[in-house]
């Protein structure tokens, strides 16, 4: 009699990977407390399916290479206090309801005003003509924004002023093709943004040129180009600096967006083509829009058709590629959409109040402790002037109700701008006007081409001292490009004794501290006796330690055997003389 053939293995594997399914899951269910967490940080999903799925696109960021963002490359106008709000205080009718409104933004510790200068609120019936006769009486069109202005500087905020929104005598065809769409005589534009410069020349020192240049209907009815938005963005970059040399000019903050047109253009896209078009000589800032959208701020996905707080990543590296690595991006709209569950149309996501508030709060987080090269954040938005968009999705950004009651999301963000974790210098290079040095006694700025990215500060006295809180492991001091042999600082580390440290030439950068324990430090620098020395920037770094990724190499070498134990004990063969009959 022949030998019988061998039963087939197949049901037994298929049984192995059910029960390997069911205690993954079952692990994964008990041990949540302890992962969750950690699958949110790569994910910025807080539901265990969102979780899984996440992950395992996470897991594809190993098979792509990523982003090349030059963190450790010096970057103007990054050092800004990064806190920000978008409002609308043009649309208040009652000025004391705007001033209400910028005491509450300055005493939740916002820095920046968001607020846009619309051409056709100001320049309303004719070129030239700055009079609003839209209701009697008459009156100037400046009145309202002098006001702004004023309140800015009263109450020691910036504005950040968007130049857009042409009137409809800018255009033949007036607004039918749009009211967003671009004039058809461009150096119209170039006198409106001059006139606005040389008026707030000293008061205004940041402006924005247009807004969503990349998407429908920013651009009016026509389909938009970056070649035309570039040209645009030539006239009135060259107009402000004329009329105002210091001061700073953002491009027209990006939307994200996946479209490859007409009337979307995906963001990448349009970035790549306005370099090509020459727009590199004619920004200070790259301002594009941050919303998490469908996940939290950690997620870390980095897909360049997913949506996600990751962005920022993909644009800074295509300035990097492009010759910009010394430019910064600035988000001038951030935030989560929380509309009530009765809402229909929900097109910018669902969270709740209270993850809007922790999402808000982490997002600026994230930005301060990871991306050195991005500046100002701009939270969208403090509040409407009237409840008239309740039915819309927009509305539920609001950190403040129309009749001024505070949001969960306004008390969050004004309880971490207040707190000592806003006020620290994270990984990167560092300028020497960085908004978390605190500078005491005397201090001058020098300009110097020598200097890196053009000046730095050096003590006036002894009593001059300088100190900040950073979070690192090792923290180096470039000094100023003449600074001598003898010249140095009295340091101290974490209230520790003070060391002499000297400059030492040919050495670019003096090492003031290394190895520390990774967290949060303070350091006190004071000029030693008889000295002036200089900071031209500060550079803080982060040793990362190898345990975490050799305790999670070992857990996932335990499941690989565990798996591959139970696969073996479940599939293995049966000899034909260990059956029964």
């Amino acid at each position: 009699m022949g030998a019988r053939r061998s039963g087939s293995s197949w049901p037994g594997l298929l049984l192995g990977l059910a029960l390997a399914a069911v205690v993954a899951g079952a692990v994964l269910l008990v041990t949540r407390p302890v992962w969750g967490e950690w699958l949110y940080s790569v994910t910025g999903e807080e539901t265990l399916p969102g979780q899984v799925r996440g992950t395992l696109e996470w897991l594809g960021n190993v098979t792509r290479p990523q982003p090349e963002t030059a963190d450790f490359v010096p970057v103007a106008n990054a050092g800004a206090n990064p806190f920000g709000v978008n409002v609308f205080l043009e649309q208040e009718v009652e000025p004391e309801k705007r001033e209400r409104a910028v005491q509450m933004i300055a005493a939740a510790g916002f820095h920046w005003l968001r607020q846009e200068f619309p051409w056709e609120d100001i320049e309303i019936h004719a070129k030239g003509d700055f009079t609003d006769r839209r209701h009697e009486p008459a009156r100037s069109a400046w009145e309202k924004y002098d006001h702004i202005v004023d309140l800015a500087v009263e109450y020691g905020l910036e504005l950040m002023v968007r130049l857009s929104n042409p009137p409809a005598w800018s255009r033949a065809a007036g607004d039918e093709a749009g009211s967003f769409a671009p004039p058809d005589n461009l150096e119209d534009y170039g006198d409106f943004c001059d006139t606005v410069a040389r008026r707030y020349r000293g008061r205004i020192h940041t402006y924005q040129v247009w807004n969503e240049p990349n998407i429908y209907p920013e651009w009016g009815e026509a389909a938009v180009s970056p070649e035309e938005y570039t040209e645009l963005l030539k006239v009135c970059y060259t107009r402000i600096k004329a009329a105002c040399p210091e001061c700073v000019v953002l491009s027209g903050a990006l939307a994200q967006t996946i479209p490859l047109g007409p009337r979307d253009l995906n963001d990448f896209i349009f970035l790549q083509r306005m370099y090509d078009a020459g727009a590199g000589d004619y920004f200070d800032v790259l301002a594009m829009q941050g919303y998490g959208l469908w996940s939290g701020p950690p997620d870390r996905r980095m897909r360049a058709r997913v949506l996600n707080f990751s962005r920022p990543l993909y644009l800074r590296e295509l300035m990097v590629a492009n010759g910009d690595a010394h430019k910064p991006i600035w988000i001038t709209e951030m935030n989560w959409n929380a509309p009530p569950d009765d809402l229909a149309d929900k097109p910018f996501g669902d969270v709740s109040l209270e993850q809007q508030a922790r999402y808000a709060v982490e997002a600026y987080r994230r930005a301060q402790q990871e991306w050195p090269w991005l500046g100002v954040v701009t939270t969208w938005f403090f509040k409407r002037a009237t409840d008239s968009e309740a039915d819309q999705a927009m509305y539920y950004f609001r950190l403040v109700e129309p009749d001024f009651s505070p949001m969960p999301v306004y008390d969050a963000l004004a309880a971490y701008m207040g707190s000592d974790e806003a006020r620290v210098v994270y990984p990167g290079v560092h300028q020497e006007d960085h908004w978390a040095l605190d500078y005491a006694g005397g201090w001058e700025a020098q300009a110097d081409p020598e200097a890196e990215l053009g000046g730095y500060r050096y003590a006036s006295g002894e009593a001059s001292s300088l100190s900040f809180a950073f979070d690192g492991t090792d923290l180096r001091l470039r000094p100023g490009p003449s600074v001598g042999p003898d010249e140095g600082w009295a340091v101290s580390i974490d209230g520790g004794l003070e060391e002499a440290v000297l400059a030492q030439p040919g050495l670019a950068e003096i090492p003031l501290a290394e190895g520390l324990a990774q967290g949060r430090h303070s350091a006190v620098l004071r000029p030693l006796p008889g000295t002036r020395p200089a900071v031209d920037s500060l550079t803080v770094e982060q040793r990362r330690s190898a345990l975490p990724w050799i305790a999670a190499g070992a857990v996932v070498l335990l499941l690989v055997l565990a798996a591959a134990a139970l696969f073996g004990g479940l599939g293995r063969r049966r000899r034909w003389y260990e059956r029964g009959r």
